[in-house]
């Protein structure tokens, strides 16, 4: 697994082999996200109970496992192995999103709209220096590179990092993605970001997997139009064009590195995305 920076200014992972070939083309499988953990809630596993302490501990133990497999179900179908160790983060997040946590969204300030019939074409928007926390990961794979690298955010967020505790979860999680010149084909090298909540920006915890770093992302001025359903090689590489048609100006930003951000489920029908195009600095 190859590990890069990743900062908002378009330096995403390894920007020599952003014109790699992809190994699974368009496939249609989607991505493993905290949003997919809110569809198997713990209400489905079974009642908690008000048993004595030593059979909520086997009770707490047998949802774990049972989450576990679920999303080992899950990961094989995304062509992703999920360990053991991920047991526990996957209970953490599940736990903490069923209301106790609201999620907190990335904050920016919109600079203009551009709109046609009353549809929004796309969005100028300043986004803040802020630190994120992020993995470049390189796998067989576009969706495995995701995935795999959203494991070991999940980890971070839960509680492997210098505070050992569930730091909470915000929106959209990002992937820079990077492509050939003609905008064609997608590099398998994808970095994954997850914005730190506000009451962590001054002090950012530390994560204890080498792999992941914490940025200080300069700010940015984005320009980002909304998009639904899947995110594959094929729907990217197509809101890419799009949104480089509608731009009045595009040479105004980065031309090979984008950001996919999502907001919602993957495997809804209905999945709220946004690409962003980057201006240059």
């Amino acid at each position: 697994m190859d590990r890069g920076g990743c900062r908002l200014n378009g330096v995403g992972g390894d920007e020599g082999q952003a014109a790699e070939s992809q190994g699974s083309g368009g496939s249609n499988y989607g991505m493993i996200t905290l949003e997919d953990l809110e569809a198997f809630s713990e209400d489905q596993l079974s009642d908690s109970g008000n048993g004595s302490l030593e059979e909520g501990e086997m009770m707490e133990d047998e949802q774990q496992d049972q989450l576990l497999h679920y999303w080992q179900d899950v990961g094989r179908g995304h062509r992703v192995e999920v360990p053991r160790d991920m047991a526990e983060p996957i209970q953490q997040i599940t736990t903490n999103n069923n209301g106790t946590h609201p999620r907190e969204a990335v904050p920016y300030t919109l600079i203009s709209r551009k709109e046609k019939s009353g549809d929004v074409l796309y969005e100028k928007r300043h986004y803040e220096k802020a630190h994120w926390a992020c993995i470049t990961v390189k796998e067989d794979t576009y969706e495995q590179s995701i995935c795999y690298g959203f494991m070991k955010i999940m980890r971070y967020i839960c509680q492997q990092n210098s505070l050992g505790r569930y730091l909470g979860m915000t929106i959209p999680i990002v992937t820079v993605v990077n492509t050939d010149e003609m905008h064609t084909t997608l590099s398998r090298t994808v970095t994954v970001a997850y914005y730190l909540p506000t009451n962590h920006q001054d002090q950012p915890p530390q994560p204890y997997d080498s792999e992941i770093v914490i940025e200080h992302w300069p700010a940015t001025i984005v320009y980002t139009r909304p998009f639904t359903g899947a995110t594959n090689e094929v729907t990217i590489i197509s809101e890419i064009n799009t949104m480089a048609e509608m731009l009045d100006s595009p040479v105004v930003c980065i031309s090979d590195s984008f950001i996919v951000a999502g907001y919602t489920n993957p495997a809804a029908a209905n999945r709220q995305n946004e690409i962003w195009f980057l201006e240059r600095p």
